[in-house]
């Protein structure tokens, strides 16, 4: 089959409501009950994509028994976006920018948990370096659970030269680092851009030297830190809670 392969019923179903990507068709396991299948064939009915009723086993094979809960959805790349396309979603919603920086962050896991609590709490874009980081894979659109198919998504050159002209368009880049400024002392109710860095190394030198504000999440427990997706998540929930959700 042509394309990749997005399955389980989340992430199928959100890249079917608002993918920018083409969906060449959609496989669904025969015998699935009325009621699971008739909001997949509904979506693609409106997209005109084409259906197919396949047995449990061909799934399973093409999913390689990972748990394709029945549905499999065969799709085109993934199609980037640029940061123009990002302000002006912000504009049109006349909102301040949000956006959110991956600096080298690493895994499946990671990302698509960023991605998914980035798309919760409407951040307009994500870039993320275009050498050294992983490029939108199926894995990562289950992780996220389809969040992946609501966002923008821009891959940048170098990214210091990406945050120095985030700067010029009045949007304040913030970073994290163990030795910033305690969560809850600075007002992030501003154009914000949040980098969140590789999980263990944190943020690159230069891209904290490219940062307007420094920020650490202050813990009271025995662990060290927070791995990146978790941290990036209190971060993106504390810049929404500041502009007054």
């Amino acid at each position: 089959m042509k394309g990749e392969l997005i399955y389980r019923r989340n992430a199928v179903r959100e890249l079917l409501r608002g993918s920018r990507r083409t969906v060449h068709k959609l496989l669904i396991q025969k015998g699935l009950s009325k009621k699971e299948a008739t909001l997949f064939l509904r979506l693609a009915n409106e997209r005109h994509i084409p259906v197919e009723e396949v047995d449990k086993q061909r799934l399973g094979n093409l999913a390689k028994d990972k748990g394709h809960q029945g549905v499999i959805a065969q799709v085109g790349d993934y199609q980037y976006a640029d940061i123009d396309d990002m302000l002006a979603l912000a504009q049109s919603r006349d909102e301040m920018p949000f956006l959110l920086v991956l600096d080298l962050v690493q895994g499946p896991q990671n990302i698509g948990m960023l991605l998914r609590t980035a798309e919760a709490v409407g951040v307009h874009g994500i870039i993320m370096q275009d050498r050294r980081a992983p490029d939108i894979t199926p894995a990562m659109v289950m992780a996220s659970q389809g969040a992946t198919e609501h966002l923008l998504v821009a891959k940048e050159t170098n990214l210091n030269t990406t945050l120095r002209d985030l700067k010029t368009r009045d949007i304040w880049v913030v970073g994290t680092d163990m030795d910033g400024q305690q969560l809850g002392t600075a007002d992030l109710n501003m154009p914000i851009a949040l980098v969140i860095g590789h999980e263990g190394s944190g943020i690159r030198q230069q891209v904290r030297e490219n940062c307007d504000l420094v920020l650490q999440i202050p813990m009271r427990g025995h662990v060290e830190s927070l791995n990146a997706a978790v941290s990036g998540s209190v971060l993106l929930y504390a810049a929404w809670q500041a502009r007054g959700f």
